[in-house]
C-alpha cells in the first residue's frame, strides 16, 4: 500500500499470531491426543462427573433437613412496650405517641407499637395511634387514661 493511498475496511487483518486455531483434542498422539488434557485414569478421565456429586454417597443437599413453613411478607410487626416502661418513661403521664417514644428512645422508629399490660400504673396516659393488649388497655382506664388506636 502506498502512502498516498486511503486505509480501507478491507485492508484490515489482524496483527500476527492474535488468531490462533483452537486445540483440537483426541485427534492423534502428536498434538494434545492420548488423554487428552483430562489427566491420568479415573473416573473424570472417562466422564466428567457434576459439581457435587460425593461418589455416590448421600449427598450433603440431602442430609440437611427440609426447610419447613414459610415467612408472611405481609406480618405486621409490631414493637412491644410494657406498662412498667412507659411508667418509667413517662413519669407525669399525659399525652403518649410514637414519635414521642422513638424521641425517648423506647422504641425503634418505623414500626407500629403495641403496650402490653406487664407493670401497674397511677399515672393517667392517653394512647394516641398505639394499640393496647386488653390487659394493658384495663389499667390504663382504670387509671383515668384513655386509648385510641387511630
Amino acid at each position: 500500500m502506498a502512502d498516498n493511498e486511503i486505509l480501507q475496511m478491507h485492508d484490515l487483518k489482524p496483527a500476527p499470531g492474535a488468531n490462533k486455531d483452537r486445540i483440537r483434542v483426541g485427534r492423534g498422539e502428536g498434538s494434545k491426543g492420548k488423554t487428552s488434557g483430562r489427566g491420568a485414569k479415573g473416573q473424570t478421565k472417562r466422564n466428567h462427573v457434576r459439581p457435587g456429586f460425593e461418589g455416590g454417597q448421600l449427598p450433603t443437599y440431602m442430609r440437611l433437613p427440609k426447610l419447613r413453613g414459610f415467612k408472611n411478607p405481609f406480618k405486621t410487626e409490631f414493637q412491644v412496650i410494657n406498662i412498667a416502661r412507659l411508667v418509667e418513661v413517662f413519669p407525669a403521664g399525659g399525652e403518649v405517641t410514637v414519635e414521642e417514644l422513638v424521641a425517648k428512645g423506647a422504641v425503634r422508629n418505623g414500626y407500629p407499637v403495641k403496650v402490653l399490660g406487664d407493670g401497674e400504673t397511677t399515672v393517667a396516659f392517653t394512647l394516641k395511634g398505639i394499640k393496647a393488649s386488653a390487659s394493658a388497655k384495663a389499667k390504663i382506664e382504670a387509671a383515668g387514661g384513655s386509648v385510641s388506636e387511630d
